[in-house]
């Protein structure tokens, strides 16, 4: 059921538009004044606002330009007595969805808040679906280290000021950059991504900067680099503690000056960019040992949003396991498994040297190797006490009670990568339910908990046949 606010001084139009929508089965709060109606919308979760413009307290325009600040997807519909074309063009340009006049023709108004609704829904499924597509999760956690976090992009992103982030490999900096992004006003032009520790030294000039045809041997087409092609958004430069200092020259360059030179080219040309920056180098003792420029650091250093090793904030393991326990099975098409406290409890007592990202491995291989619920021992049979979770320190006993006496953990050398591993182990795991079911396909379903199609799909990619 969607979620109206009224706001209107007069109490004659309040109780005749709440007797109208509610009779429409919409859940309607009404308030007399902006100042009020602001803190509600604050506090509540509202699918639509209907505002008065002139009003005690408070003028309607000013309560939508506010609202605007607080949440920008909250549709508006300006309502007022005096309406002209001036005003609802004004309302218009505000932001307002739409304006109707007093009184409120009842088709026109049932017919403007279903389209305003709709439009709200649009643009949150429309977010969502390029969070999926741009791989923006949410950043998990209710610790003070990652409120803080939270706190710091919604203040830091809508300005231009540059970011460094740093932290430990897996913590999630990458993330933060994302939500930096998503949130500034150059969310809807690109980020570009750039691994400074991928890419050999001798090449990060040409993917940066771009490169004319002919400048070095195989050069043998203009390419633009990655300053042109983030022109109006925001770059990345992932590991940055990795770059060679001829590079970070003709970065420090372009930060001052805002224009960039391709690589063998003479013309100067005018970028746009916000630079956002990450490394899990400590880069003050890269300067002191002659890798960083200094004049670089204290550039890209505006603000620092350090992100905390998952071992700092053991409380919030929990939320994230749960997070990944869901999305996880949810891309194996399979139903939700469940972590017992015990297990949850062995989880947090783990050293996580991979931080967020060996998390997800993990949650990934117990819900492969496990039944329904997921325990201690389970927790404890797929990791390494001491030292990060690495299904090699699982006992034989262990590995072949969880795939069907297969004898893999005497050899994790044939295995090129997780990957491979993972599928070995989940056609040993099936094959071995679907003999212990005397290949009955609905019953061995249900056993494991997955969908009888999903099964079948199983049985065809690893090709399993019923012995003769």
């Amino acid at each position: 059921m969607a979620k109206l606010l009224i706001i209107d001084d007069e109490r004659a139009i309040r109780s005749t538009l709440r007797e109208i929508l509610e009779y429409e089965n919409y859940d309607v709060e009404d308030i007399d004044n902006g100042i009020d109606g602001l803190e509600m919308i604050k506090k509540g979760n509202f699918d639509l606002v209907l505002c008065d413009i002139k009003m005690n307290k408070m003028d309607g325009m000013e309560v939508l330009e506010q609202a605007q600040v607080i949440k920008p997807d909250l549709p508006f519909i300006m309502i007022s007595g005096h309406g002209t074309v001036e005003t609802a063009i004004e309302a218009s340009k505000k932001g307002a969805f739409d304006f109707i006049s007093k009184p409120p023709d009842l088709n026109r108004l049932l017919i403007t808040v279903r389209n305003g609704l709709d439009r709200g829904t649009l643009v949150t499924e429309t977010k969502v679906l390029k969070r999926k597509v741009s791989k923006t999760r949410e950043i998990l956690g209710e610790s003070d280290s990652i409120s803080k976090i939270k706190e710091t992009i919604e203040r830091v992103a809508p300005t231009e000021a540059r970011v460094l982030i740093t932290g430990a490999n897996g913590s999630g900096k990458e993330l933060v950059a994302r939500w930096l992004h998503e949130k500034s006003n150059r969310a809807d032009s690109p980020l570009i991504e750039v691994n400074c520790a991928a890419i050999p030294s001798e090449l990060i000039e040409s993917e940066l900067f771009g490169h004319e045809k002919g400048s070095f041997t195989s050069a043998v087409k203009q390419r633009i680099g990655k300053f042109e092609l983030a022109n109006g958004g925001t770059l990345f430069l992932d590991e940055i503690g990795d770059m060679s200092l001829s590079a970070q020259a003709k970065v420090l360059r372009a930060l001052q000056e805002h224009k960039i030179s391709r690589v063998g080219g003479e013309k100067e040309i005018e970028v746009n960019v916000r630079v956002l920056a990450a490394t899990n180098k400590d880069l003050l003792k890269e300067i002191e040992d002659g890798n960083f420029r200094m004049d670089l650091y204290h550039r890209l250093n505006v603000i620092n949003i350090h992100v905390p090793h998952l071992t700092e904030r053991r409380d919030d393991i929990p939320v994230i396991a749960q997070n990944f326990l869901e999305s996880i099975c949810n891309d194996y098409g399979m139903p939700v498994k469940k972590i017992n406290d015990g297990g949850m409890a062995a989880l947090q007592a783990l050293p996580w040297t991979g931080n967020v990202r060996e998390l997800h491995n993990m949650i990934e291989r117990l819900i492969i190797l496990s039944d329904k619920v997921i325990t201690e021992n389970d927790v404890r049979a797929f990791a390494n006490p001491g030292g990060g979770t690495n299904i090699g320190a699982a006992t034989s006993t262990q590995i072949a009670g969880a795939t069907g006496g297969s004898g893999m953990s005497s050899s994790f050398d044939s295995f090129n990568n997780f990957q491979d591993y993972k599928d070995h182990a989940e056609k040993e795991f099936i094959k071995f339910k679907l003999e212990k079911n005397n290949w009955n396909v609905s019953k061995t379903a249900d056993e494991i908990d997955i969908q009888r199609s999903h099964l079948y799909s199983k049985i065809e990619k690893f090709g399993l046949k019923r012995a003769e």
